[in-house]
């Protein structure tokens, strides 16, 4: 048997492993395991406190392009008409000319050409805004796009094709604005 005084230095009774525990100090903080779990926390903490200011940014953010994209189609919606209004204020000082005209002019012809000019500037301007004149000259009766408003008795045209206009119908792109009111051909009694 041996005893403490004949074990060599770094020898024991106890086996390496329990020496290894034992040799710890009991005073011995576990801090370090402590600290670095604490630090690892504060982290995950740090990182979610980023992440939910970002979300809050990012929702913040998505609102305030709601709001700018409402108010950009309100502003559409309330001066749609701007072009439009714009291209007809010339035809609407043209008319006030020919009135002035009329009054200090016994000539009605000019006054006549000055209207046709006006009329032909109003067609230039609804085809230019995709406003078109309906068919009428020529064509069978579509309730699509006429309206009847007579029914007259011919011989020179067949039944149910259109034989006069009594005001013009329009359409904007494939959409009906206005029906074109005509009288149709009837049979002959």
């Amino acid at each position: 048997m041996t005893t403490p005084d004949d074990r060599g230095p770094g020898q024991s009774e106890k086996p390496e492993s329990q020496q290894e525990v034992d040799d710890l100090p009991l005073d011995a903080p576990a801090e370090p395991e402590a600290e670095a779990g604490s630090d690892a926390t504060s982290t995950v903490e740090a990182q979610l406190a980023e992440a939910e200011e970002r979300l809050l940014r990012a929702r913040a953010e998505i609102e305030n392009v709601r709001n700018r994209a409402r108010r950009e189609y309100e502003d559409l919606l309330r001066y749609r008409e701007m072009d439009l209004l714009r291209d007809i204020l010339p035809v609407l000082d043209n008319i006030e000319r020919a009135i002035e005209a009329s009054e200090k002019t016994a000539d009605l012809e000019s006054l006549r050409a000055g209207f046709k000019m006006t009329g032909q500037q109003i067609e230039k301007l609804l085809e230019t805004h995709g406003c078109q004149t309906i068919e009428t000259e020529g064509v069978d009766f579509d309730p699509n796009v006429h309206e009847a408003i007579l029914q007259q008795p011919t011989a020179d045209a067949p039944a149910g094709s259109v034989i006069g206009v009594a005001s013009r119908g329009y359409r904007l792109h494939d959409r009906v604005v206005r029906p074109a009111q005509v009288i149709v051909a009837a049979r002959n009694s």
